[in-house]
């Protein structure tokens, strides 16, 4: 999932200046949709954007490549690894017990078999003579103590909510783990091909100790090891020669860690970066139009949203978030924000999570969510109905790219021409993780920007973070017919089946706006014209990518 965006914290002087302060972002956003619509800077159309699986394959190995990365990760413990630029480096170095493929579906990994022989037992068959990069030859006890660190509640694993069914992770042969679940759980299989199914070597861990993830190796088997860490400036992965599948085409990538949009969309174009994922919307035009490289799309299972963290004040009454989500201008946030790359939706999950339920199913699903296009007359009658006008939001934002900031500016304005009080709080880039982990950090914020993906193909990914107690749930709402209809959901391993019940909870969540969805988005890759092979999906989070990144010819 993606991370949250920060504002200014400037008050409108009284009713005529908030007037005129929306007049002015109002302003802004109309130049920047205008100026979108693409011209040379900004976008594509929707239908620019066609949506691919991978790019061209590699024909010969290089020395290197250096990839663009956002933001650097505070650590690369597989147990915290719950945002894009962990995951992007992580997925090359560690690997889990199943695998994401770049067409989004399950096939083996570290595991050759997985099989499920009644509701609540998974056993995992392990590949044998696979070795770590500490040069250990990986065990069961070394799968059985990496998943049971995501257990224990002193190591604060991003992924814990994942184990939450799991009563014990046992070790039944020398290849051989078996999980014993408290209940069916339909999602936890399917969360083996993230970080949360990740298996590093045990000596290696215990051996770093509460270094590990920040300082030397991180004595996994993927087909990069981790090598030079430059704090603050770049990353850099050495092919790991042992390596027991397919080796890698690059002897080295290097991850350079560039937080300001312009400096990396400059280094794609100059190239000192050769590629990027996760590209700024307002540079797709230029990158398109460059003769550099190519701009790809590719299926993200993405959906951009307004974060709400805070149910105690003005948002706790849904007619307010109602009211938000009706003065919001979508089209104008896909225009400028997303570079026309997006679709604008009033679902919180994307319809490519969907795909293996009945078209009745998914009709179900996407019927009766929230209207897209603004109705700022109903908007304002609701502020008034809830006795809300004048009242006080903070809006957090950053300087991550256009996607973030000029989503923050859109609530703004909407906000304020509904007569609510909307104040922006700007953080960096290095620090938007933190809203995700740090309840502290998101102390004094009502809402953030926020790009969810499905960490699965699967909607109740999404859906089931607003169970009470969820990871995710941060403003604390609860429903017990809710929680009652994940727990269904969880235990059901039919397809079909299970998705019926996820459609009751869309329909729950899109009532209630626990979210408020604004767009579908794609991802994005860039590659000049040294290398290919990368996948243009978002399986680059759970797929080690840059082992197929090699020469064009």
């Amino acid at each position: 999932m993606t991370p949250p965006r920060p504002p200014d914290g400037r008050r409108p002087p009284g009713r005529r200046g908030r007037i005129t302060a929306t007049t002015v972002v109002l302003a802004a956003l109309a130049a920047l949709a205008a100026c979108s619509g693409p011209p040379k800077d900004a976008g594509l159309t929707g239908k620019e954007a066609g949506l691919s699986t991978t790019t061209p394959r590699a024909h010969g190995e290089i020395d290197s490549f250096t990839w663009a990365v956002y933001a650097e990760p505070p650590t690369l413990d597989y147990t915290v690894a719950f945002d894009y630029p962990q995951n992007t480096i992580l997925s090359n170095v560690c690997e889990s017990l199943m695998r994401w493929t770049p067409g989004l579906t399950l096939e083996p990994g570290l595991a050759r078999k997985a099989s499920n022989p009644d509701p609540t037992t998974w056993v995992y068959d392990l590949r044998p003579g696979v070795r770590f990069h500490d040069g250990r030859t990986m065990t069961a006890d070394d799968a059985v103590y990496s998943l049971n660190r995501q257990r224990d509640p002193d190591n604060a694993a991003a992924w814990a909510q994942t184990f939450q069914n799991v009563a014990s992770v046992r070790r039944t042969g020398p290849l051989q783990i078996t999980v014993d679940l408290k209940k069916a759980d339909s999602q936890f299989p399917q969360y083996m091909a993230t970080a949360a199914g990740v298996i590093a070597s045990r000596t290696g861990i215990e051996a770093a100790g509460e270094d590990y993830g920040t300082v030397g190796g991180l004595a996994c088997t993927g087909p990069f090891e981790l090598g030079g860490w430059s704090k603050g400036q770049s990353i850099e992965l050495e092919r790991f020669d042992g390596y027991w599948g397919s080796g890698a085409k690059a002897k080295k990538a290097v991850f350079r860690i560039l937080t300001d949009p312009s400096a990396r969309t400059n280094a794609l174009l100059s190239g000192e970066a050769d590629g990027g994922y996760l590209i700024p919307t307002e540079s797709y035009g230029r990158l398109r139009d460059s003769g550099v490289g190519t701009l790809y799309f590719g299926e993200g299972l993405s959906t951009v949203n307004v974060s709400i963290t805070n149910m105690r004040g003005p948002l706790g009454d849904v007619r307010v978030r109602r009211a938000l989500s009706l003065a919001l201008d979508r089209s104008g946030f896909v225009k400028a924000g997303l570079g026309g790359a997006g679709t604008v939706t009033g679902s919180l999950t994307t319809r490519a999570a969907w795909a293996s339920a009945s078209e009745q199913t998914r009709r179900n699903a996407f019927a009766a969510l929230p209207p897209t296009e603004p109705d700022i007359r109903k908007a304002e009658a609701l502020i008034e109905e809830a006795g809300a006008r004048g009242r006080t939001l903070t809006v957090a934002t950053s300087a991550i790219g256009q996607d973030v900031s000029l989503l923050a500016t859109a609530i703004q304005a909407a906000g304020t021409r509904i007569g609510l009080d909307i104040r922006l709080r700007t953080i960096a880039p290095n620090a938007f993780t933190a809203l995700f982990t740090d309840p502290q950090a998101r102390e004094g914020i009502d809402m953030f920007p926020l790009t969810y993906y499905d960490s699965i193909t699967d909607p109740l990914d999404l859906l089931a973070s607003f169970k009470t107690g969820a990871y995710l749930n941060f403003a604390g709402y609860s429903d017990r017919r809710y929680d009652g209809l994940v727990d269904r959901a969880v235990s059901v391993y039919q397809p079909e089946q299970r998705m019926r019940i996820e459609a009751e909870l869309q329909k729950h969540a899109a009532q209630q706006l626990l979210w408020i969805p604004v767009a579908e988005w794609p991802t994005a890759l860039f590659l000049n014209k040294r290398i290919t092979g990368a996948p243009t999906t978002i399986a680059y989070l759970y797929y080690p990518w840059a082992a197929d990144v090699g020469a064009v010819k």
